[in-house]
This record gives C-alpha cells, structure tokens and sequence, in this order.
C-alpha cells in the first residue's frame, strides 16, 4: 500500500507540474485541483501502510532489538569519546562523532517508532526526550569542534553521554516492566 501511494504521489505531482507549465498566466484549475486530491490521497495510502508496516509484530521486535544495541553501543562510545576528550584534538572530535557514532544514531532514528507501538505514546516521549537531548548536545559538540571551542566541547560530551545513559536506563525499564507483566 506504502509503495501504491508513492505512486500516487509522484504521478499526481508530475501532473500538476506540467498543468501548471501550459500556461504560465493562468492555470486550469478544473484539472489542478483533481490532481492535488489525487496527491492527498497518495499521502494517506503511504500513511496508512506506514502505519500497518511499524505496527507488525516481528518488524516491531526487530526494531526494539536494534533500538536496544544501538543505544548499548551509544554510551559505550560517547563515554569512551567523554574519557578520551583530553586526548583528543578538539578539530578531530567531529571526525570521530561521524566515524564512531553515526551508524548507530541513524540506526536508533530509524527504528524510534516501534517505541510507541511496544510500549505507549507517553513512553515514547520520555525515551526521545533524553535522546533528543542527547543528540542536541552530542550536535553541539560537534559545532563546538568545528570552531574549536575545546571548553564546550569538553563540556557537552559529557552532557550528551549523561542523557544516552539516561535513555538506556528509561527503555531498560520499560523493557523490566513489561517483562513482570508478561509473568
């Protein structure tokens, strides 16, 4: 269904685009306002059959599987990065926040909705909000390295580290408690 919308939506872009390219003065809305429709629709098929997609059993196991070693992988390198922050070149720390850290955030991101899903919306707030934190600053860091603000830099690794760790504290919980539910 997802894939059915997107082609939807492309075919109901192309054809407002060339509509709109007849006449540059004046557009045909008889035919324009058909093909923004059609556009809508494609939006709620690749809506609906997202939705369906997060929501299946085994693709939501799968993505609290990699939520869970993605942010087990996290702290273990923003507090390696936060140890080794004197070692460090404050201009190199950019370089190993992409190199080491990347992977993992875009892997955390990818999967964040099944959070929702397994635990509830309320659940899925607290985890992303100290992820988001987390991520706010470990960006801030970066920024600070860019322009080699070794204070800051210092400074925000560990605040990034904390609420990484904090992140991994809210879904081990979330996890113990609906384990003893299950009992």
């Amino acid at each position: 269904m997802k894939n059915i919308g997107l082609g939807i939506i492309t075919v109901a872009f192309l054809a407002a685009a060339y509509l709109t390219s007849l006449d540059p003065q004046l557009v045909n809305w008889a035919y324009f306002i058909p093909a923004i429709v059609v556009g809508f629709i494609g939006v709620a098929l690749v809506q609906v059959g997202g939705k369906q997609e997060a929501t299946e059993e085994s693709k939501m196991a799968e993505d609290i599987s990699i939520i869970e070693n993605s942010i087990q992988n996290i702290v273990e390198k923003s507090s390696q990065l936060d140890a080794d922050k004197d070692k460090i070149n404050t201009y190199d720390m950019l370089h190993k926040i992409d190199d080491i850290l990347l992977d993992d955030l875009n892997a955390f991101v990818a999967s964040r909705e099944s959070i929702k899903h397994v635990y509830s919306l309320q659940e899925y707030a607290t985890v992303m909000s100290h992820y988001a934190a987390g991520e706010r600053y470990l960006n801030r860091v970066w920024s600070a390295s860019a322009d080699g603000y070794i204070d800051e830099v210092n400074e925000y690794i560990g605040r990034a580290k904390e609420q990484f760790i904090e992140t991994q504290k809210v879904l081990q919980s979330l996890k113990d408690s609906q384990a003893s539910r299950v009992q």
